[in-house]
């Protein structure tokens, strides 16, 4: 159950990245969202990390927003999608799954 608190908690910061850069495009709308989905993320991370490590919740946590707000960014919002991001993000994902199987 940990698990799955820690995954949906991931991808609801990353609904909440996107309603930041929603922010910049003055969509008003989206400051509710941006703390209501926060919220519901920092709450589901706590209740994750009642059980997972401290370190290994906090990684699959920040591993998967930044992982896929940087996919987000490069094909939804035209950001630069040169290999060596590529790689870092391959990195990253390599890091946080290397990060489970010690704990």
């Amino acid at each position: 159950m940990a698990w799955a608190a820690i995954i949906l908690a991931g991808f609801l910061e990353i609904f909440g990245v996107i309603n930041i850069k929603r922010l910049t495009m003055k969509k008003w709308d989206a400051a509710l969202y941006l703390f209501l989905l926060f919220g519901c993320s920092l709450y589901l991370m706590s209740f994750a990390m009642k059980t997972l490590p401290m370190g290994t919740a906090y990684a699959v946590w920040t591993g998967l927003g930044t992982v896929c707000a940087t996919l987000l960014g490069m094909f939804k919002y035209g950001e630069n999608k040169e290999w060596r991001r590529l790689l870092f993000i391959a990195m990253i994902i390599g890091s946080t799954v290397g990060l489970k199987l010690v704990s």
